[in-house]
């Protein structure tokens, strides 16, 4: 007897170690993994939801705000400005990104000047120019920015946010940063962009391509670079995360655009994107967008789908109405996708005509923020070949991002 139950505690014990590589906790606005469990993990905070650190920063003050979806507050997921009008903030105007103050615009198209139809604030976009930006701000006293950021250069929110510091720094303006988790933090990968010939706002800085930093950490590098207008620096209070590391691993409660709807989404989100370059279809228009990898030709693969119209995603759509072959990414654990070239060699490779795959290859430089990659890919160049060119520019940048972590680092 005593023997049998020495083995099922053994067993126990067993079964409890192997757990403890993937324990979760949830955090104050979703799920979060550490890759560190050492100890007792604490729920994460986002700046957002530490209202008594930043309210009273904004006591008999303009403001101005921005924001969208992903701005909220607590568990109830309040937005924020719904929250700072109920605690009688002066709260002026919102600006919005390129999806709009309720994400849903698709990607690339015009945002409008419009009123927020819940609260009746007055909204203004960044995107693609506003000859009303310079008097609203002007307006105001302090700028909060609040946007849930995904880790990758080419997702234009930090271009944004670059946007709204030269504002303040032209009107003399204070900005808050409410920081928010970067869920995919954990890794600093791809090439960083040089040439400003290839700088657009999907590669507006010369940071790394998952670039490994939080907004509030590229705000304070921004500044201390000094990459704004004639090396000014910004009015700068960054409202740190709490409980944050860049080991965690956090599942985003509210999605950032119409076209990352989950987890997994994000976490493909940085090697997928590059196929934007591309004619080749990485789900637009399907209930997977950046989880399926498809075109025409059965020659990449069994899978097949079919593209439609989906909210946000109705226009820009590959391969839309059409039956494509290729990859069913759905079935990937997410917190272990790192990010990496092999989707884009591998349809390179299977490519019957080569010299057709690199239909925008403008665009896809821009993405790139090189144009060294697209060469390297025609020239045949493995993965392993690839990295190691990247990796002299990629060791500097690291150097400096750590000069600038508010956080402790994923190694």
């Amino acid at each position: 007897m005593n023997t049998s139950i020495s083995i099922l505690l053994l067993l126990g014990f067993v079964i409890f170690v192997s757990c403890e590589g993937r324990r979760q906790s949830k955090g104050a606005f979703g799920t979060v993994s550490q890759k560190d469990t050492s100890a007792v993990q604490k729920s994460i905070v986002p700046a957002a939801d530490q209202l008594s650190i930043y309210l009273p920063l904004l006591t008999g003050k303009k403001v101005g705000l921005m924001g969208n979806q992903t701005s909220i507050v607590g568990t109830e997921k309040q937005h924020l400005v719904d929250v700072l009008l109920s605690e009688k903030v002066d709260l002026r105007f919102g600006f919005a990104p390129e999806h709009g103050f309720r994400g849903d615009v698709e990607r690339g198209e015009k945002v409008s000047n419009d009123v927020d139809s819940k609260t009746g604030l007055p909204l203004y976009t960044l995107y693609g120019g506003n000859e009303k930006q310079d008097s609203i701000v002007q307006s105001i006293d302090v700028m909060i920015f609040d946007l849930q950021d995904v880790g990758a250069r080419f997702y234009t929110y930090i271009t944004s946010m670059h946007r709204v510091m030269e504002l303040c720094v032209r009107h003399n303006k204070e900005l808050i940063v409410l920081d928010r988790p970067n869920p995919c933090g954990d890794q600093v990968e791809g090439p960083v962009r040089k040439d400003d010939k290839f700088k657009s706002n999907v590669s507006f800085h010369k940071i790394a391509m998952v670039h490994g930093l939080t907004v509030g950490e590229l705000a304070k590098m921004i500044n201390g670079e000094k990459w704004l207008e004639d090396g000014q620096q910004c009015k700068l209070t960054v409202i740190p995360i709490e409980n944050y590391t860049h080991a965690s691993l956090y599942e985003l409660p509210v999605i950032p655009s119409p076209s990352l709807p989950n987890h997994l989404s994000v976490r493909l989100y940085a090697s997928l994107c590059l196929f934007e370059g591309t004619d080749i279809s990485i789900g637009r228009g399907t209930d997977w967008p950046f989880q399926v990898v498809g075109h025409t030709d059965p020659v990449y693969g069994d899978f097949a789908y079919t593209p439609g119209e989906k909210v946000g995603m109705a226009k820009h759509v590959e391969g839309k109405g059409k039956k494509l072959y290729g990859l069913d990414l759905r079935g990937l654990d997410a917190d272990s996708q790192q990010f990496t070239l092999k989707y884009v060699l591998d349809f390179y490779n299977k490519m019957p005509d080569k010299s057709k795959f690199f239909t925008r290859a403008e665009f896809f430089d821009k993405l790139a923020g090189t144009d060294e990659l697209r060469k390297q890919i025609l020239a045949g160049k493995s993965e392993a070949e690839i990295k190691a060119s990247w990796k002299p520019e990629l060791d500097i940048y690291k150097q400096m991002r750590k000069k600038y972590l508010l956080y402790p680092d994923f190694e």
